[in-house]
């Protein structure tokens, strides 16, 4: 019996980290989906509102535990205005604004530097030379990419400065998640989160926007996949990663993103990368290979002991 969860966890912790990479790189083109149907902030809240709906029934359906005290419930709705509002609310504003998802995918994709960086300086989590080498190179080739691009007139100041706040917001979030939420319930904690994230997003649609949405197939079908599989499948994946592994290792996941996020971009949408593009989209994965050579241990669901 014993052997049959280990295999489990084992399997789990194989295929949790490839699939989080290419769920988490699908939200990209599906922003690009939705936003002819929708301004940014009503789409985004919209999409937090229906979530909150879908895991508040499932809390309660499972009884799932809720925070024990408020300033344990305080600190997850920061962290979902972090990951949620102020990430997406970025990334979705950047591609509205003209910039490829394949660029802002890019974009956000040096998270990891700065994960580790801010990790190593509150969280005590050490990282090793040969992890620096691969965020560098990873960077790096991030960096390559994005001043391509920019030199071929695909993307614009704003969209790139836009991007540039949602980069922030995911690093200081990631982080946060560790230090402050490590023991939430994750599906109360996304009922929190969402709701968190649903008032910023709500009260600048509202200011701003004409918070009109047209509902055609391809909308319903593209928020359906922003609920469903990015707010419920990837955030509940990338919680349980961040719970079970240090962040800066977690983080280097999102490396992966860009190359991934790309690749979908260039089928649904021909956003093409030339070979300079691609020299950085290399160097990228040579990064990730660097700081997460061992993504089964690391990755592992299972508590290690001390």
């Amino acid at each position: 019996m014993p052997q049959q969860t280990n295999g489990s966890s084992g399997l789990l912790a194989t295929l949790a980290p490839g699939s989080f990479v290419i769920l988490w790189s699908s939200g990209f083109v599906f922003a690009k989906m939705a936003l002819p149907y929708a301004e940014t902030m009503t789409l985004l809240a919209t999409r937090f509102l229906i979530a909150v709906a879908l895991m508040l029934i499932i809390s309660l359906i499972w009884k799932a535990r809720w925070p024990k005290s408020m300033t344990q419930a305080l600190h997850i709705a920061i962290a979902g205005i972090l990951l949620h509002a102020t990430y997406l609310g970025g990334v979705f504003a950047a591609i509205e604004r003209g910039l490829e998802a394949g660029v802002a995918a890019l974009i956000v994709g040096i998270q990891p530097l700065l994960v580790a960086f801010v990790a190593g300086l509150f969280l005590k989590e050490k990282v090793t030379l040969k992890q620096w080498a691969g965020l560098v190179l990873g960077v790096s080739g991030v960096v390559l990419v994005v001043w391509s691009k920019l030199e071929d007139g695909l993307g614009t100041e704003l969209g790139v400065a836009i991007a540039v706040i949602a980069l922030i917001g995911i690093s200081i979030g990631t982080v946060y998640q560790k230090r402050f939420c490590g023991e939430m319930d994750l599906r109360t904690g996304a009922v929190i989160q969402y709701t968190a994230a649903a008032v910023p997003t709500g009260v600048l649609a509202y200011f701003t926007e004409t918070m009109v949405i047209n509902w055609t197939g391809e909308m319903i079908f593209a928020m359906a996949w922003l609920v469903i599989v990015l707010s419920v499948g990837a955030i509940s994946l990338l919680y349980l990663l961040i719970r079970k592994g240090a962040a800066s290792k977690v983080s280097s996941l999102f490396f992966l993103v860009p190359p991934t996020a790309s690749l979908m971009a260039w089928i649904l949408y021909d956003e093409v990368f030339q070979s300079t593009a691609l020299i950085g989209m290399v160097m990228t994965v040579l990064g990730v290979a660097l700081v997460n050579l061992k993504p089964i241990k690391r990755f592992g669901l299972r508590s290690r002991p001390g």
